[in-house]
This record gives C-alpha cells, structure tokens and sequence, in this order.
C-alpha cells in the first residue's frame, strides 16, 4: 500500500535527527547544522542561550529547515521546513530533547544555559519522491 506524503514525511523526522536550520543574519541567510526532535511535526531543537542565533531569531523569528538527505543517492527524499520559531516555555520538552550528545555543551537538562528552540512550520515540503513532483503537505 503507497504511503501518503505526511506518511513519508513522518518517517523522515523519525530516521533523521540531524538537519540545516538557517536564520537570518543582517540581511543575508545563515545555516549551521541543528540536532532536532520532532514532535507531531512540530520541531525541537537544543542551543545555548547566549548564540548568534537566539540573537538572530529575536530580530527575526522566521527559519527554512532541510532535513532528510541522507547522500544515498540522487533521488534520496528530504523536507523543505518554513517557520516560526519561539523560544520554549514548555519545561517538559527539556527531558524529551535531552540526549548523550548534548553533553558535549550542557551538564544536563536543567544547565541553565540549555534553550528549547520550538519550530512551527507554515509549510513542509516533501522532495526527490521518486520522479514525482514536490507536494506540499497537509498539516
């Protein structure tokens, strides 16, 4: 039975953690790569209060996301993600992003320093579906 777009997109967010997010700095694009969680869509990331991109993101809160490529092959399938981006209220989502590699920059899930970046897409796009044309998902 053929997977729905959302089907397919789904999955790519669960197979890949690790992404391109770009902000904008002054008036040009800026990318670095960004470990994400996913959460029914809605995306997690993790950084450090005091980073060019808090600083970016305070000026203008709008980010583009690829994530899914994994270099496989020409026709590997990946998202394209416009939204806006908040800084995280929500305490709980400390515990679910934590993971052993974060360690490297924070003590734990309570270093104050440690930021929640939450990402509201206002599109996803589903590329490289095997020859078809990109769709634009239904979320």
């Amino acid at each position: 039975m053929a997977k729905t777009p959302e089907e397919i997109a789904a999955k790519i967010l669960d197979d890949n953690m690790v992404g391109t997010m770009a902000t904008i700095e002054g008036d040009k694009p800026h990318s670095r790569y960004m470990t994400f969680f996913n959460d029914s869509f809605t995306l997690y990331t993790v950084t450090s209060k005091d980073t060019h991109k808090v600083d970016e993101l305070s000026k203008n809160p709008f980010t583009h996301i690829l994530i899914g490529y994994d270099g496989k092959g020409l026709g590997d399938e990946y998202l394209e993600i416009e939204g806006k981006v908040e800084i995280s209220s929500d305490e709980s989502m400390r515990e679910k992003v934590w993971n052993r590699m974060l360690k490297s920059w924070f003590s734990g899930p309570d270093d104050p320093n440690m930021t929640i970046l939450k990402i509201t897409p206002s599109q996803i796009k589903l590329m490289n579906t095997k020859g078809k044309d990109p769709v634009i998902l239904s979320i």
